[in-house]
């Protein structure tokens, strides 16, 4: 689990809610359930309507990235390629079939497989790069729409805040109905700028985070193996895979 993340959702939540408290205010005053309907509602619908289907679908799959993020070892994968070469080296690229028969990794049992095949090195190259920038782009655009709902939350806060102040001007003539429509006016805008600023644009540049570092990975796998299929030394190929190292 990252524990990062939970603590910056927790402390902004908490310095949100302690700071009401110190000012002289209650946890009662920030909630409201029509200023919610509005922002929620309004942020929701504006990205379903921009966000082609698989899209969206991608972008809910990889969420809980943000509390467990995939496991990315560097290390552990340049040992990996090492060892490849260095079976390459005394068996030949034969010698790798039964590692890719049981790599649970797809983009590296591709690889491997292109280099049993006896696939030549740029050959390897065009068929493993398109994997590599068609997954790095897929969640990209995934992160994106948690972007995209951090940009619109805020407008949708404004429209609530609007809303409010309609419902304030047309019943100055009863006090009793001024609050209500004030509250929505204000909390309507806490919500919008609140939920942009600490949840979902955070959100969205976490995953373009792990997306990078995924996409760093397959191109130290990718650089790896077309140093196998070139016929590079096991020591040479460590040592230039090392620079992929954070």
């Amino acid at each position: 689990m990252d524990v990062l993340s939970l603590i910056g959702v927790l402390l902004a939540f908490v310095a949100i809610m302690g700071g009401n408290y110190l000012e002289g205010g209650h946890v009662g005053s920030l909630l409201n359930g029509p200023a919610a309907l509005i922002v929620i509602g309004g942020t929701l619908g504006a990205v379903f309507l921009q966000t082609p289907m698989q899209v969206l679908k991608r972008a809910m799959t990889i969420l809980h990235w943000i509390f467990f993020p995939p496991r990315i070892d560097l290390p552990g994968g340049i040992d990996r390629v090492v060892g490849w070469s260095l079976i390459a080296r005394k068996e030949g690229l034969l010698g790798l079939e039964s590692i890719a028969e049981s790599e649970p990794d797809a983009y590296s049992r591709k690889g491997l497989q292109l280099l049993v095949d006896g696939a030549e090195p740029e050959s390897i190259r065009s068929i493993l790069e398109v994997d590599f920038f068609t997954q790095e782009d897929r969640d990209i655009q995934a992160a994106k729409v948690f972007e995209s709902m951090g940009g619109y939350s805020p407008t949708i806060g404004i429209i609530g805040a609007v809303m409010g102040l309609i419902h304030v001007m047309g019943n100055l003539d009863d006090p009793s109905m001024l609050g209500s429509g004030i509250a929505v006016a204000f909390v309507a805008t806490i919500y919008g700028v609140g939920l942009a600023n600490l949840l979902l644009l955070p959100i969205a540049n976490k995953l373009k985070t792990l997306a990078a570092r995924q996409s760093r990975y397959r191109e130290m796998l990718l650089e790896g193996i077309l140093s196998i299929a070139e016929g590079e030394n096991p020591r040479s190929i460590e040592l230039k895979l090392q620079g992929f190292m954070e």
